[in-house]
C-alpha cells in the first residue's frame, strides 16, 4: 500500500464523513467503481508563467501534484492523466477524457516558461466547446492565472472558470468559511462552520455572478493590500452550459497538496464534475458574498 494509501483511505472518509452528503453518494464518490464506469480525467500542469513547485517535475518523474492526483484517481474511480503537452487537446484528441483539471499559469498557446509543447488555438476553443457542451472541469489555485483578460475583455476561459487571478500576498493562516456544507467534499475540513488554514492565499477578479460559493474567503485580519476588500469567493461550482466547472484557489503548498482534507475535497469537486455524485449548484454568490466585486488594490 503507498503512502497516499495510507494518508487518505481511511483519513479522507473520515474527514468528508457521510454524514455531509448521505451514504449513498459517499459510496459513489468514494467507493472504487466498476472499470466500465472509471472516468478519464486530463490533468494539465503547464506552466506559460510561473511555474509552482508542487507541478514541477524532476526529469521523468510526476510532481507531486501529479503523483497525488493520479494515485487518489486511481484509488477511488478516476483514470488520471498527467501532462504538460498542449497538443492534447488538439480536436482530434480532446474526445477521450470526461473531465479536466488545470493547474496552469499564463497563455497556454505559447511555448512559455516550461517550454512544453503549447495548446493551438484550435485546441483552446476544443476545449472551452467540451466543457460548453458537457464535459467536466476542475481548477485548482493557479488555474485562474490562466489565459489572463485584456482590458474589459474577459477571456472566455476566464468566463468558463468563473473568476480571475488578480494577486496574492505572504503566505498566511487565514479563515475560511463553509458557506455550503452540503456539497460533495465540503465538509472535509471538518463539522465547524470555518476553518483556518496556511496557504498562498489568491485574490480574485472577473467574478461571474452565477457562482455557486462553497468557500468565502474571510478577510478581516488578513495582511496585504490584495485582502483589503470585502468577503470573496474561494472555493466555487457553477454550470457552463451543460458543463460542471469546479474551483478552489488551494494548491500552492506542498503540505496542503498531501492534507487528506484537501484530497475531500478534490475528490468531491472530481466527482460531481463527472457527474458521479449531483449536487444543488443554485447561485448564491449575491447572498454568502455580496460585495464580492469589490476588488482590493
Amino acid at each position: 500500500m503507498s503512502r497516499l494509501d495510507h494518508l487518505t483511505r481511511r483519513q479522507m472518509m473520515l474527514a468528508a464523513g457521510a454524514a455531509a452528503f448521505g451514504a449513498a453518494p459517499m459510496s459513489r464518490l468514494f467507493a472504487r467503481e466498476p472499470r466500465a464506469a472509471t472516468k478519464k480525467v486530463l490533468f494539465f500542469t503547464k506552466s506559460a508563467g510561473f511555474q509552482h513547485s508542487v507541478i514541477a517535475r524532476k526529469g521523468d518523474q510526476l510532481s507531486l501534484a501529479e503523483k497525488i492526483l493520479t494515485e487518489l484517481g486511481r484509488d477511488h474511480g478516476f483514470e488520471v492523466v498527467a501532462t504538460k503537452d498542449g497538443r492534447m487537446f488538439d480536436p482530434d484528441k480532446i474526445g477521450q477524457w470526461d473531465a479536466f483539471a488545470f493547474e496552469t499559469t499564463g497563455d497556454l498557446t505559447t511555448e512559455g516558461t516550461d517550454r512544453q509543447p503549447p495548446m493551438s488555438a484550435d485546441g483552446k476553443k476544443a476545449l472551452l466547446d467540451a466543457v460548453h457542451s458537457g464535459k467536466g472541469f476542475v481548477g485548482m489555485h493557479c488555474g485562474s492565472d490562466t489565459f489572463h483578460s485584456r482590458g474589459q475583455d474577459v477571456d472566455p476561459y476566464i468566463q468558463m472558470l468563473g473568476g480571475e487571478f488578480a494577486g496574492h500576498g505572504d503566505q498566511q493562516k487565514a479563515k475560511v468559511l463553509i458557506a455550503d456544507p452540503r456539497f460533495p467534499g465540503a465538509r472535509s475540513f471538518g463539522d465547524a462552520e470555518s476553518f483556518e488554514l496556511e496557504e498562498e492565499w489568491y485574490a480574485q477578479k472577473n467574478i461571474a455572478d452565477d457562482l455557486h460559493v462553497i468557500y468565502v474567503m474571510v478577510t478581516d485580519g488578513m495582511k496585504g493590500p490584495q485582502y483589503q476588500r470585502p468577503n470573496f469567493p474561494q472555493t466555487w461550482a457553477r454550470m457552463h452550459g451543460k458543463g460542471r466547472v469546479f474551483y478552489t484557489s488551494f494548491g500552492h503548498r506542498d503540505d496542503v497538496w498531501t492534507n487528506p482534507k484537501f484530497h475531500g475535497l478534490l475528490l468531491g469537486g472530481l466527482g460531481w464534475s463527472t457527474g458521479q455524485v449531483d449536487a444543488d449548484v443554485e447561485p448564491n454568490i449575491k447572498k454568502v458574498t455580496p460585495h464580492y466585486d469589490q476588488v482590493g488594490k
